[in-house]
């Protein structure tokens, strides 16, 4: 039995998509609404805090992963964490529903 290689053969690297995300480090960037957006996956031990997603308008609370995104050219302002999986299907989803901070969660 041979030993296990952890590369495949050949010595080349998998290309990326033209068009897909570009990453950088923990970072990575994404095109959405003709904007460039910075995306940055949390994991659930570094989410420390209760977040609402914009995609459902549901709670994020601590300790589950999710998703932090903002525009590339704006400020910590802009940021905003979303479920990974609302923010996937950022574009398959309508407008969400708007209401006030005292309105019922139903």
């Amino acid at each position: 039995m041979s030993p296990r290689r952890n590369r495949p053969s050949g010595g080349r690297q998998p290309s990326r998509p033209a068009d897909g995300p570009r990453e950088y480090g923990l970072e990575q960037t994404d095109h959405w609404r003709g904007e460039e957006w910075t995306v940055r996956r949390i994991t659930g031990s570094a989410a420390a805090k209760h977040y609402r997603c914009p995609g459902c308008d549901q709670e994020i609370p601590p300790g589950v992963p999710h998703v932090v995104a903002w525009p590339s050219l704006g400020t910590v302002e802009e940021r905003r964490h979303w479920h990974g999986p609302c923010w996937n299907a950022r574009d398959r989803r309508g407008a969400r529903v708007l209401r006030s901070r005292n309105a019922p969660r139903y």
